[in-house]
């Protein structure tokens, strides 16, 4: 496996940080003294983006669920949040997450080697589905060919060793309600039993940006990972040539998804975009790059704006012994929106 990524602005954002930061927003962008994550106000760009992505949603496909989250200042903003929709092979970073949980207990290491079953083949997506029987992986390989390829016969391979149960108890004992492994990924079966929601992936992804997710070389490594994907056709296809995105996608029928950190310079955020029931995967695709890059350009400018306030931070007024009342708060729980699950049978997840 290759080294882990280096994510600097991640590893100096500590309370500190997170506070001024949220100061510094509400302060440079003359905020009143409502400014919080809750709050209809946000931020300058931010409260621009929260706007068009209400505009832009009126008008979307099917069913959809939204979230993004700033990484610096944990202000967040979506639609149908907490939606519980069909997750595709998104769900392969809970397997991932589990992974590397029992890794850290010591249970195996990345040079585990797993044997290819009969019974681990899935044809619906990846190249092991065709590997002679017997054939062995370690588990660094698995790995990445289930993100980077999504390849679901290396997937179930590793559920295989993990186990489904413990998958689905670590992401409850992690706070994510709406996420489930619900079988192995069979072409030929029920695969809209794998479920989660915008509001559980973006937990998932801003703890693994924080170094806290089981660890901090285990949040690195997946971090990594997920920087090796290549199908990067939706929420990388409008962002600037070079901009480095760590992601996950999903396809299941008339289901599109797409999650991911993105590496914004000074702004770093999460962003997840849930879609289905759709027309047309085209209407999906159109869909997801459209949010995509509503939020880059937003906290494209933000980071500017951000930029530009940062001696306001030396103010003696910012020192003031209030100044500790404006660190940002949890943003109040959406209603949690019914999916009808309607999707009838269908292929596996693909990427």
């Amino acid at each position: 496996m290759t080294s882990p990524l280096r994510v600097p602005m991640i590893q100096v954002m500590g309370m500190v940080r997170r506070s001024l930061a949220a100061i510094l927003a509400c302060v440079a962008f003359a905020m009143s003294a409502h400014c919080d994550a809750r709050a209809a106000s946000m931020p300058g760009p931010l409260g621009e983006f929260r706007s068009r992505l209400a505009t832009f949603s009126q008008r979307a496909p099917g069913h959809v669920g939204v979230l993004v989250q700033d990484l610096t200042t944990g202000i967040s903003t979506g639609i149908n949040a907490s939606a519980n929709m069909p997750a595709a092979s998104i769900i392969k970073i809970p397997v991932m997450v589990e992974v590397f949980r029992q890794m850290s207990l010591g249970t195996f290491d990345l040079n585990r080697k797993i044997t290819l079953t009969r019974s681990d083949r899935d044809w619906g997506w990846g190249d092991l589905a065709s590997a002679p029987g017997g054939a062995r992986y370690t588990v660094s390989r698995l790995l990445w060919l289930m993100i980077t390829d999504s390849d679901n016969t290396a997937t179930n391979m590793l559920i295989r060793l993990v186990g489904r149960a413990h998958i689905n108890t670590t992401m409850r004992e992690l706070g994510l309600h709406q996420t489930r492994v619900g079988d192995y990924i069979r072409s030929n079966g029920d695969i809209r039993s794998l479920r989660s929601s915008p509001r559980d992936m973006t937990r998932l992804l801003v703890a693994m940006a924080h170094d806290e997710l089981v660890d901090e070389w285990s949040s690195r490594e997946m971090v990594n990972i997920l920087t090796g994907q290549r199908h990067n056709s939706l929420l990388p296809q409008p962002l600037p040539a070079g901009t480095q995105i760590a992601h996950k996608t999903g396809t299941l029928h008339d289901t599109l998804n797409d999650v991911g950190i993105v590496f914004l310079g000074t702004e770093p955020y999460v962003i997840a975009v849930m879609t289905t029931q759709l027309p047309t995967l085209d209407a999906g695709r159109r869909f997801i790059r459209g949010v995509s890059r509503l939020a880059y350009a937003s906290f494209e400018r933000f980071a500017v704006l951000h930029a530009s306030a940062v001696p306001a931070l030396e103010s003696p007024a910012l020192r003031a012994p209030d100044v500790q009342m404006w660190t940002p708060l949890a943003p109040v729980p959406e209603p949690v929106a019914t999916d009808p699950d309607t999707v009838s049978p269908a292929p596996s997840p693909t990427p």
